[in-house]
Parts: structure tokens; C-alpha cells; sequence
């Protein structure tokens, strides 16, 4: 005890020193301007968080943002557009948020033909891009032949214009058969594909006569022979729905597709025609967010 008592002493008397030094006001204000630093700093570092957060959420509901020239509301007050692309002017309209999903219509169709509540179901998950076809609705047409490999060149100068670099497609009838088109020729700008009521022969598809020329200019087109061969060079992940019932373009087209294609899908509505995206618009839409939303690719170990 006698070696440690003048380090006792010591220490005693350090921390009596240190305590009144503490206690001196000069020291208590030196403290609490560090404090009062601190703090500041903290809600700086709050303030900056709360704002990357802020941009970041708003970067991501903004997603798409149209281009070229709005003209116009539909009937559900959406905005209605026109941009310049590929020598003619494209209509198209943008409903909801999330991944860019591309829906084509059929011979004759606008992009005001799709049910109502096939585009409120997919619109919750995904921003719908929503186009006339060359020489309908909103878009106009040149005197340039039509063919489906020129509707598959509209649907990429319309994404172009838009900076979409990949997008989902689904392609109804005719816009089946130009989705297959893009499947072909721009597969990098294809995410997921569906490819609704459609035929590997235009030539075997039922037509029928109409009196607006630029419909007719749609049938003309249809002299679309899908490349077989090809098929399985497909990478992308497709689903072919049909209806069992169809009579415009049959069933075993369908089946062809989905046979030759890796991976792809085949969904079939028994009874349902070439209508139906009308017959079951709840169905349909559900099976298309099954399909978009799943993933069925296996990373390989």
C-alpha cells in the first residue's frame, strides 16, 4: 500500500483538478457550443437524407415522360401526344407507373380499343405506352408501303423519342405479329413478350373488306410469314395466349410458337374467339401480370 499511495494521491488530485476545470464557465460554454455543432450537423446529415430520398422517389414515380406535342384528353382525361418518328407523326398515350409495358392493337384498332379494364389493371403495376398503328387514330400515315417490319420500325422510333432503351410488349393480332417482328429484329429492346391471338401465316388469316383505305393498306399488309427456322433463337421470355375458339387465326399457330421457342408460355382460354381481351378482360389481365411478373428463369449454379 505504501507503493501505491502517492499514485492514489495523484490520481485524486487530477480529477478534483479536472472537475473544477469542468466546472469553470468558459469550459461549460466550450461544451456546449460542441454540443449545439453536433446537433447542427446531425440535422444537416436528416436534411440531406430526407432530400436524396425526395429525388429518388420522385425520379422513380416520374418514370417515362412524354415527348413531341400534346394535342389533346381521351375520355378518362389521360393526355394524348404526338411525337415524330420514323417520317410520320405517332400517337400515343402514357397511363400509369412502373416498368414500360408497349401494347399494339390489331388490324383497324386504336389504342382506345383496349378494355378499359385490361388498362386499369396493368397500369397499377406498369406505365402503359399506348400507340395508334400507322394510318390510325392519332397517327398519320406517308405513302410509304405498308408492311409489318415498317409497324415494328414505328413502335422503335416511338420508344427512341421516349429514351425507353427495353420495354415489355404485348401485341394484339396484327401487333402480335409485328411483337414477333420486334422479337427478330430489335430483341435487345424487348424485355418480356406477349403474343396474343397471332398466326406465323398472314396469308392463311381470315380478312375482311373495309372502307377506310389506311384498313385496308393494315390487310394488304398482312402477307407476314414468320421464319420458322428462327424460332428457337429466341432468347427472350414469351408467352402465346389464344383463345380455343379463335377463327380469324386458329390455334395451331399459337401452338407452332410456343413449341420452337425456349421457355415460351402457352396459355389457352378454352371457348374464348379473337375477342377475347373483351370476353375476359379480368382474366386476361391477370395472366398477363402473372407472366410479367414472374420470374421463371433459373440462374444456372
Amino acid at each position: 500500500m505504501g507503493y501505491l499511495g502517492p499514485t492514489l494521491n495523484f490520481a485524486t488530485k487530477f480529477w478534483l483538478n479536472f472537475d473544477k476545470t469542468a466546472a469553470h464557465p468558459r469550459v461549460r460554454s466550450i461544451k456546449e457550443e460542441m454540443k449545439m455543432h453536433i446537433r447542427r450537423i446531425g440535422c444537416l446529415f436528416l436534411s440531406l437524407l430526407v432530400v436524396l430520398v425526395i429525388v429518388v422517389s420522385g425520379a422513380t414515380a416520374q418514370g417515362i415522360q412524354p415527348s413531341g406535342q400534346k394535342i389533346g384528353l381521351d375520355k378518362k382525361g389521360n393526355a394524348i401526344y404526338q411525337v415524330d418518328a420514323n417520317g410520320i407523326k405517332i400517337g400515343f398515350k402514357l397511363i400509369g407507373s412502373g416498368e414500360p409495358l408497349v401494347m399494339i392493337m390489331g388490324t383497324g384498332g386504336t389504342m382506345d380499343h383496349w378494355p378499359q379494364e385490361v388498362i386499369d389493371v396493368l397500369s397499377k403495376n406498369y406505365q402503359l405506352i399506348l400507340l395508334d398503328n400507322r394510318g390510325m387514330g392519332y397517327t398519320t400515315a406517308n405513302d410509304v408501303a405498308f408492311t409489318y417490319e415498317l409497324f415494328a420500325d414505328d413502335v422503335i422510333g416511338l420508344l427512341n423519342s421516349l429514351g425507353v432503351k427495353r420495354a415489355n410488349v404485348l401485341g394484339f393480332s396484327m401487333g402480335s405479329a409485328i411483337t414477333q417482328r420486334l422479337l427478330f429484329e430489335y430483341p435487345q429492346r424487348v424485355n418480356k413478350a406477349i403474343i396474343y391471338a397471332t398466326s406465323t401465316d398472314g396469308n392463311k388469316v381470315v380478312k375482311k373488306t373495309f372502307d377506310d383505305p389506311n384498313i385496308m393498306r393494315q390487310v394488304g399488309a398482312a402477307t407476314w410469314k414468320t421464319p420458322l427456322d428462327k424460332l428457337p433463337l429466341i432468347t427472350n421470355q414469351v408467352m402465346i395466349v389464344i383463345g380455343t375458339a379463335d377463327t380469324i387465326v386458329g390455334v395451331e399457330s399459337s401452338k407452332t410458337l410456343a413449341s420452337a421457342i425456349p421457355g415460351a408460355w402457352l396459355v389457352q382460354f378454352k371457348n374464348a374467339t379473337h375477342r377475347l381481351i373483351f370476353e375476359a378482360p379480368a382474366e386476361f389481365a391477370k395472366i398477363v401480370l402473372t407472366f410479367l411478373d414472374i420470374g421463371e428463369t433459373v440462374a444456372v449454379k
